[in-house]
């Protein structure tokens, strides 16, 4: 017989493990155990799966993963990290990392020295901090934004050689507004922004068939866990601009960049892209497609394939089918969709009216148009929240059932989960659905700025500010000059509100003033001032919101927007003076 050869590889490996883990299951059993379950699926394995992480195996009071990189390692570290201290969870994790040769064993599982020097590491860290090993910090250090205090050599138990270890000083956590500003760094991934394709038809009307084209491409994209995708509204700030390739790519993140041209005419459509590398202005990829009108999504399925291929030449074809969304057959639909996305994109009276009129004229073109049937939930539901409905019970059960047929025709679309959730979450009231809903819209595309903002939305409506911030943050990560950020920038002074840290509050809600004056906003920022006894601020805020709604009230207020968790919110309302 021969003997089985044995496999290794250079891995970094992260040991984590809780602080007190005894004395707490001591105190309240099932609970910890409840709650460490949670934190695992919702916190360390998914941010696993954003570094590209894989968990090797979990013990009751702790986790072990690998990665290819110890940059990724370090920053999925950090970034649990943080999360955790800018909560309020009873759990403190101590992290552990080491950069060695690991033995692959045939279940996969991985062993060797290498791990067992992070497991050594983690059992000395600081409780809530990070120590790595000096092969670590070779690799990392000037790489991110962190500092690293030299620990000396440490002897560990049952490793032979002493390891110099060096302990992490992340940013300050909870300084949530820092750098919100600033260029975002590259991501670990591939990553990549889409612009608006100009349109070459001659045609005014056909633009918004230009822009829907690149919507698609940036939907598909997305799907690709292996990429990560800026978001459409921040890609189309560059819209109608001659833009410097470079300049893109610095200010969302990204590393390439993939612009070009829509012809639509005679029954035809033509396509020319060209992906360009952001940093260095090279061409890396150019092509042309042309296919029949009745062609259209297959046209689209090629531009992406083409895309993906010239990035990731190693990805799965299987990869390439999951990444392909339901599309409505009939092109007529699609075009209503199309045309109604401007409207709702307004937030007026007048644009969610027409937007409900055009997507109610899809579906009745195409019944199973899913994503179609969740806008027009959500046009239903603003009516409400912005007190916009002329009878409240309608919208209110037109969102519900809207929401429901969407869900009937594709409940695995992230989009329109996403939007399902934050509908149940406004109209019903179905914590756990909702949860559920709006992980699973995360799971299912962690590079939609939408699907991480409704799951903040979901969160916060439920009473976990902490949890929502973090969302919303991922938002703006995904698409950092968006055009709708004020909706996200102010659901984060909600929840700083929530958590009483009102400051920080008024600073995030001041920034999403300067982008859109939103009732809203002035609404949230009137209560914080209220509640840190700066009257003369709150006063102003109080009659700018009576200013753009005369008609307001607490008490409609309360009636119309589930304001179940905010109590807070209501308090600073009625100091700030606005009538009940």
């Amino acid at each position: 017989m021969t003997e089985r050869r044995v496999q290794r590889r250079l891995a970094a490996i992260l040991a984590a493990d809780v602080v007190g883990y005894s004395a707490l299951m001591q105190r309240a059993e099932e609970a910890t155990y409840a709650e460490f379950e949670r934190l695992k699926r919702q916190l360390i394995e998914p941010s696993l799966s954003r570094h590209e992480g894989r968990l090797i195996k979990t013990t009751g009071d702790g986790a072990l993963a690998g990665f290819a990189s110890p940059l990724a390692a370090m920053r999925c570290a950090v970034e649990i990290q943080d999360h955790l201290a800018e909560g309020s969870g009873p759990f403190k994790l101590r992290i552990g990392l080491n950069l060695g040769d690991v033995i692959v064993g045939q279940d996969g599982d991985l062993y060797g020295d290498g791990i067992n020097i992070a497991v050594r590491l983690e059992g000395i860290a600081d409780p809530g901090g990070i120590l790595i090993s000096d092969k670590v910090y070779n690799e990392v250090e000037g790489k991110l934004d962190a500092g690293f205090e030299d620990r000396g050599e440490q002897q560990l138990k049952n490793i032979s050689k002493p390891v110099r270890a060096y302990a992490v000083r992340a940013g300050a956590p909870g300084a949530l507004t820092e750098g919100l500003s600033a260029a975002p760094p590259h991501p670990d991934k591939p990553s990549i922004a889409v612009l608006p394709f100009e349109n070459l038809s001659g045609d005014p009307e056909q633009e918004y068939f230009a822009d829907g084209m690149v919507e698609e491409i940036i939907t598909a994209l997305s799907r690709f866990k292996s990429l990560f995708v800026i978001a459409r509204n921040s890609s189309f700030t560059f819209k109608g601009r001659a833009v410097d390739i470079k300049e893109v790519g610095r200010r969302l993140g990204v590393r390439y960049v993939l612009e070009g041209s829509v012809r639509k005419a005679s029954g035809k459509v033509r396509i020319t892209g060209q992906l360009i590398d952001a940093v260095t202005g090279a061409h890396i990829w150019v092509d042309r497609f042309e296919r029949d009108l009745t062609d259209v999504f297959a046209l689209q399925d090629e531009v992406t394939l083409a895309v993906v291929s010239a990035i990731e030449p190693k990805m799965l074809q299987t990869e390439i089918e999951l990444a392909t969304r339901r599309r409505p057959e009939n092109l007529t639909a699609y075009d209503f969709y199309l045309r109604a996305m401007p409207q709702f994109y307004l937030r007026s009276r007048e644009g969610l009216a027409e937007a409900i009129r055009l997507f109610h004229r899809a579906l009745e073109l195409d019944p199973r148009f899913g994503a179609v049937a969740a806008l027009a939930g959500v046009c239903h539901m603003l009516n409400v929240l912005l007190g916009y409905a002329n009878d409240l019970q309608f919208d209110r059960k037109e969102a519900v059932r809207l929401a429901r047929l969407a869900l009937s025709i594709d409940d695995r679309d992230p989009d329109t989960l996403a939007r399902a959730a934050v509908i149940s979450a406004f109209m019903v009231g179905d914590r756990e659905a909702e949860i559920e809903m709006a992980d699973r819209a995360v799971g299912l595309n962690p590079n939609s700025c939408l699907t991480w903002s409704c799951r903040g939305h979901v969160y916060r409506i439920a009473g976990l500010p902490e949890e929502a911030i973090w969302s919303f943050e991922r938002a703006v990560r995904v698409s950092p000059v968006d055009p709708q950020l004020y909706m996200t920038l102010t659901g984060i002074g909600q929840a700083l509100i929530e958590l009483r840290r009102f400051d920080e509050a008024i600073v995030v809600l001041k920034k999403a003033l300067r982008q859109n004056l939103y009732l809203a906003t002035y609404q949230w920022l009137a209560s914080a001032f209220a509640h840190l006894g700066r009257d003369a601020e709150a006063h102003d805020a109080a009659a700018r919101v009576l200013e753009i709604d005369p008609a307001f009230t607490i008490s409609a207020l309360i009636a119309r927007a589930g304001l179940s968790n905010a109590k807070l919110f209501i308090e600073g309302l009625r100091k700030a003076g606005l009538p009940d």
